[in-house]
């Protein structure tokens, strides 16, 4: 014991008093967690001792990454400055902003998994990448005096505890030369973390909690900032790409679609034999409105009541699934109908312009195209990306201010934004010009607040059944406005989720959480129904397109449902690493390090049961998904002018 109470009071002493306190407090973050998930976990001894052993693995890299600037001190102080008491400050300072950045961190990995059930990721690094929206939402939602008042008083305790460790480390000399050596071979360390090691050692169980436990959050950030977009061809499965196209040409066929003679290309020209029906599109994609809120689906909450109502009189998509769990996808897939493809959405990539979207068809017909969203259209590129590829974009900059009722962080209101789309259907119908209005709400966001007196959960319980109730409201308010309008019964309103509320589940990709409600509501055009056939998010835009008899130039992915065999239908699902393609009930995933596994899905509880990986599925897949990435990345889902 003496041996070791020595390495932590000699000169290079402050770097692994550092990494003791940074693994106790990832320690005590991981058994926190792991806790809180008890109920999904699937455990035995072995797996439980996988999580602590290889999680502290991880916490010893954070822990060498962190270390950096005290490795600095520690060699560049001269011994005669070194020991002088008045350099305790220094290097107390420093301590303490690293112990404080630690407790923060710990703390927010664990409202973090309340939120979303999995250590840091894309998201994460999103919302550092947005402050204002993100601090806002922080402020409005926590007690920040108390919750940064607690984090100083842990982070004061522990530099009690260690002050005499950290004291001692200050009283030995080490000559130069020596601690240089000292230091160059403590940066071989972190640069071994950074070169050698990487995310997925995490993952030893088909338990997604269980890998989620293993990691370290502070490395996950750092590997989802970095891997913001990862290369198909290099970690994943490959087929030939003319053979991949083939496939999609196959799968794409219907019979008013002719391809052109590039082998390489889906594009294809929709012609119909009936005449183009000359209607208005609203479409609305809510925020996070999972599949489970509506009574129809199971729920007792009764925080849907004019959704649920609404059923009945719309055409109803049962079994619709969300490509993706984060809003920029859904976008993706409602106005461009392509596949995902891995790393970030192609709606914040470079290169991202004049790409073919519903919008981009639509205005060359004529319309009026717009993109409206109650926040700041730079928030996840969204205005980038929309005004770029055939839209106009409208944000709360352009909402006139006696239209908002209520605001936060994210910005206005939904009663505003639908009142705002009211005025711009107006402005279209009375220059007679058709129009397309697809917006996108953000009340159901934390910190769930909205205008008093709407609904009866009040505002201030800041609960997701209160966010989700008076998007709910809004959505009634707004077509009920709507029916009052002359271009009322000429328009197809189409509400559907961006993506479900919570993604995370005991497998990587948990079918059941990707299951998103979507209607099609036009009383005096569109017959009502409840479809059954399973249909993808990337589907909707062409489906939409076949029942208005549109005439267009494609390069959907998706597929116009009443033009396609039934048992063509498959639908996609996917995180930032796995893309998952469902068909007759069974789920392929597709992973880096060219991974491919198969299950038998279970819909209603994503519980996934292991199959034998079936070469014609494993095939289609990558068609799907490589074919995607080939199409955008050499330019043939871009529109030329």
């Amino acid at each position: 014991m003496k041996k070791w109470g020595s390495l932590f009071k000699q000169r290079f002493g402050p770097l692994f008093l550092l990494a003791l306190v940074i693994c106790g407090v990832s320690f005590i973050t991981r058994l926190i967690l792991l806790i809180k998930s008890w109920p999904n976990l699937e455990l035995s001894p072995l797996l439980l001792l996988g999580i602590f052993v290889i999680g502290l693995f991880y916490d010893l890299v954070v822990s060498s990454f962190f270390a950096i600037p005290v490795a600095l001190y520690c060699w560049l102080i001269n011994d005669s400055f070194f020991q002088k008491k008045w350099q305790r400050v220094p290097l107390f300072m420093l301590f303490f902003i690293l112990i404080f950045i630690i407790v923060t961190i710990a703390g927010s990995e664990i409202v973090f998994w309340n939120e979303f059930n999995v250590r840091f990721n894309f998201i994460a690094v999103d919302y550092l990448v947005y402050t204002n929206e993100v601090l806002g939402n922080i402020q409005e939602s926590y007690n920040m005096p108390l919750i940064i008042s607690a984090v100083v008083m842990v982070t004061l305790l522990i530099l009690f505890l260690v002050r005499k460790t950290l004291i001692a480390s200050q009283l030995n000399s080490m000559r130069f030369g020596k601690r240089t050596l000292w230091f160059l071979l403590f940066l071989l360390i972190p640069l071994a973390g950074y070169f050698l090691v990487n995310n997925r050692w995490k993952n030893i169980s088909k338990n997604n909690y269980v890998n989620e436990l293993s990691g370290n959050g502070t490395y996950e950030f750092g590997a989802a900032f970095w891997n913001n977009e990862l290369d198909y061809n290099r970690f994943y499965q490959v087929n030939n790409d003319t053979a991949n196209i083939q496939i999609l040409r196959t799968q794409l066929q219907t019979s008013n679609a002719t391809f052109s003679n590039d082998p390489l290309s889906v594009e294809r020209m929709i012609q119909n034999d009936s005449a183009e029906k000359k209607w208005n599109v609203v479409l609305i994609s809510v925020e996070s409105l999972s599949g489970d809120y509506l009574q129809y689906f199971g729920s007792k909450e009764n925080i849907t009541p004019f959704l649920d109502s609404l059923i009945p009189q719309s055409l109803f998509f049962k079994n619709f699934y969300a490509s993706g769990t984060r809003t920029v996808r859904g976008l993706e897939a409602l106005s461009m109908g392509i596949t995902p493809t891995p790393g970030q959405s192609i709606v914040r990539r470079p290169n991202n312009e004049n790409l073919f979207t519903i919008g981009g068809v639509l205005k060359g017909k004529g319309y009026d195209v717009n993109f409206i969203y109650g926040g700041n259209s730079f928030f996840d590129n969204m205005g980038y990306f929309f005004s770029h590829n055939g839209y106009r974009v409208l944000d709360k900059r352009d909402i006139p201010d006696s239209l908002v009722h209520h605001t936060t962080a994210w910005g206005i209101d939904d009663e505003a934004a639908f009142d705002f789309c009211l005025q711009q259907c107006d402005k279209s119908y009375t220059k007679g010009t058709l129009f397309f209005n697809h917006l996108m709400t953000i009340s159901n966001h934390r910190p769930y607040t909205y205008p008093d007196g709407r609904i009866d959960i009040p505002s201030s319980s800041q609960s997701i059944q209160g966010g989700v109730k008076y998007t709910d409201y809004a959505i009634h308010k707004f077509l009920k406005d709507a029916e009052k309008k002359p271009w009322f019964n000429n328009t197809v309103f189409v509400v559907v989720s961006d993506h479900c509320s919570r993604s995370a589940g005991k497998t990587d990709l948990p079918a059941n959480r990707y299951h998103i409600p979507c209607f099609i509501y036009a009383p005096a055009l569109v017959k009502p129904k409840i479809e059954e056939r399973l249909t993808s998010q990337i589907d909707l835009a062409p489906t939409l397109l076949g029942i208005m008899n549109v005439n267009y130039s494609s390069h959907f992915l998706g597929f116009d449902l009443y033009r396609t065999p039934v048992e063509r239908d498959r639908v996609f699902i996917s995180t930032y690493q796995n893309m998952g393609f469902i068909k007759d009930n069974k789920l392929l995933i597709l992973s880096p390090q060219k991974k491919t596994a198969q299950f038998q899905t279970d819909f209603s509880t994503g519980i996934s049961t292991p199959l034998p990986v079936s070469d014609e599925m494993s095939k289609e897949a990558i068609a799907w998904y490589q074919g995607a990435s080939f199409l955008f990345k050499t330019h043939r889902y871009t529109i030329k002018n």
